[in-house]
């Protein structure tokens, strides 16, 4: 068996679990965050729209934005379509967003801190390039 397999799956564990100690303060954990993000950057999306960009299964996307909806970070609302339910940014997540982007943002730093720029420029490009 090839080890930087191994070695890929420790470190994506490693992070998420760090990263979920860094959102544990703003109640998040980093499933919920990475639908968040997805939904500042790129506005009201449908539930299809964010598995497929996510390229997770249906329903995990389905119980994470309900329980963000439960928590009151998203809320359901009509498309352009009737048939069409958008998943948007209450206010709450709009207002709550730039204090959990800074704690992501010092969490990044802290992760990154051992590489050079260079040496995170060429890990992106060889990650990017096993995708085929």
């Amino acid at each position: 068996m090839n080890p930087l397999f191994h070695i890929l799956f420790q470190q994506n564990r490693y992070l998420v679990k760090q990263l979920n100690d860094v959102l544990k303060q703003h109640g998040l954990f980093s499933s919920q965050w990475t639908v968040l993000f997805l939904l500042h950057q790129n506005g009201p999306m449908t539930l299809t729209a964010i598995w497929k960009y996510l390229d997770v299964e249906a329903p995990t996307v389905t119980r994470t934005v309900t329980r963000l909806e439960t928590l009151g970070w998203v809320e359901r609302v009509q498309g352009t379509d009737k048939r069409e339910k958008m998943i948007d940014l209450t206010t709450k997540a709009m207002e709550q967003f730039p204090q959990i982007e800074v704690s992501v943002v010092s969490f990044e730093r802290k992760m990154a801190e051992h590489l050079t720029e260079e040496e995170q420029v060429l890990l992106i490009q060889l990650l990017k390039k096993m995708e085929g």
